[in-house]
C-alpha cells in the first residue's frame, strides 16, 4: 500500500498534538488542585518564584508548569521579564468555581478514565458492564463540577423559561423531582432560585446522595430539597408539576420504563424537561470535536452503565429522533425541542 508522506506527516502532527494534551491534563489537576489558578487570577504578571510563594509549592516544579502551561495557551508569557500571566478569559474558565464556563472539573473525570482503563478494556473483551458506582470515586466529583457550570449558565436563565409556561409556575410553587440528580447541583440551583418550590432529587447511587444532602444543607435550601436513593423507574410520588433528567436517561438500563414512570408521575398539566448531550441523528454528524469527547464519554461510562443493568446500552449520542422515539412510545403525545447549547439538547415532553 503506498504511503502519501503528506497525509503521513498532518496524522503524525495530530497524533502528537494528542499526547501533549493528555499529559497536559495532569497539569491542569495539579493547578486546580494545588490553586495555582486561583492565586494567578487578578494577580498579572508573576515570576514562578512569586507563584510558589503565593500557594506554598515548590519554585522549580512551578516554573517547569508554567512552562507546559504557556506552551499550551492556558498562561502567557512575557520574554522580556520572564513572568507568566493568567489572561482574564483563561482564569474564568479555570478558576472562578461560580463561572458557567469553569471546566476543570472535566479534568477530574479524565483522571479518573485513566484509572479505570483496565477495567473498561476487560469489558471490551467480556462484554459485561461496569456500574457507576465501580468507578474510581473522583468521576461522581469530577462529573458535579463539570456539569454544575453549565447549569449555572442556563437552567434558570435559559433552558426553564423556554419550557411553556413553567418559569411561572416555579415562582408561584410546584413539585418537582430531579431524576438521576447525582450529587444535586442542579436541584439545589433550582431550589435556589424558585424559594416557593418543593424539589426531590432522586438516584439510585447512595454516595452521591449522602453527598447531595450535605450540599444542601451547606447551601441552605434543606428545607425545601429532599434528597433520597432510588431507581428512575420507582422514585416515589405523583403529580410533579416538573420532572427533569439532566444528563442522564442515556445511561439508563431501561430508559423506556423511566419515561413511562415520569408520565405516571406528572401531573396532568406538568411537564418533563430533558437534557441530553448535544448529537445528530447520523453517526456522520457527530464526527467533530464534541462528538468525539462525547463518544469517548460515552464508551467509557455511558454504556457501560446501562449494561450493567442489562440495558439498551442508549449511548451519549442517541441522538433526537432515537429520544422522541422513546418519549412518545411511553405514552407522551408532545414532544420538541425547547432550546439547545453547543453541548446539550433540552426537550420538553407533555402527556
Amino acid at each position: 500500500m503506498a504511503i502519501d508522506e503528506t497525509k503521513l506527516q498532518e496524522f503524525m502532527g495530530k497524533a502528537v498534538g494528542d499526547m501533549g494534551a493528555a499529559i497536559s491534563a495532569v497539569m491542569v489537576i495539579i493547578g486546580d488542585k494545588l490553586g495555582l489558578y486561583k492565586a494567578m487570577a487578578g494577580a498579572g504578571l508573576l515570576a514562578p518564584a512569586e507563584l510558589a510563594k503565593k500557594t506554598g509549592t515548590s519554585e522549580r516544579y512551578v516554573r517547569e508548569w508554567l512552562c507546559n502551561q504557556a506552551a499550551g495557551g492556558y498562561v502567557s508569557y512575557d520574554p522580556a521579564t520572564g513572568k507568566f500571566m493568567l489572561p482574564p478569559e483563561q482564569a474564568m474558565a479555570l478558576s472562578d468555581e461560580g463561572s458557567p464556563v469553569f471546566f476543570p472539573g472535566g479534568f477530574q473525570i479524565l483522571s479518573s478514565i485513566f484509572q479505570d482503563e483496565p477495567k473498561i478494556a476487560e469489558r471490551f473483551v467480556d462484554g459485561k458492564g461496569m456500574d457507576w458506582g465501580e468507578h474510581d470515586p473522583r468521576l461522581f466529583e469530577g462529573t458535579e463540577r463539570f456539569f454544575r457550570p453549565n447549569y449555572l449558565g442556563n437552567l434558570t436563565s435559559a433552558w426553564i423559561p423556554a419550557l411553556e409556561g413553567m418559569e411561572s409556575r416555579l415562582k408561584e410553587g410546584a413539585k418537582v423531582a430531579d431524576v438521576g440528580c447525582g450529587l444535586g447541583a442542579s436541584t439545589i440551583l433550582m431550589a435556589q432560585a424558585y424559594p416557593k418550590s418543593k424539589f426531590f432529587g432522586f438516584d439510585f447511587h447512595a454516595v452521591s446522595i449522602e453527598k447531595a444532602r450535605e450540599r444542601a444543607k451547606k447551601a441552605g435550601v434543606a428545607d425545601r430539597v429532599t434528597f433520597e436513593v432510588c431507581k428512575a423507574t420507582d422514585y416515589p410520588g405523583h403529580d410533579y408539576g416538573l420532572v427533569t433528567h439532566f444528563d442522564c436517561l442515556h445511561d439508563m438500563g431501561d430508559p423506556a420504563s423511566a419515561a413511562k414512570h415520569v408520565l405516571k408521575s406528572l401531573h396532568k398539566d406538568g411537564s418533563w424537561m430533558l437534557v441530553e448531550p448535544f448529537a445528530g441523528d447520523k453517526i456522520e454528524d457527530n464526527l467533530n470535536p464534541v462528538g468525539r469527547l462525547f463518544y469517548a464519554a460515552s464508551t467509557t461510562v455511558c454504556v457501560p452503565a446501562s449494561l450493567a443493568q442489562n440495558g439498551i446500552a442508549l449511548g451519549a449520542q442517541a441522538g433526537e429522533k432515537r429520544l422522541r422515539e422513546i418519549v412518545t412510545s411511553a405514552g407522551f403525545t408532545k414532544f420538541r425541542r425547547a432550546t439547545e447549547t453547543p453541548f446539550n439538547m433540552v426537550f420538553e415532553a407533555r402527556a
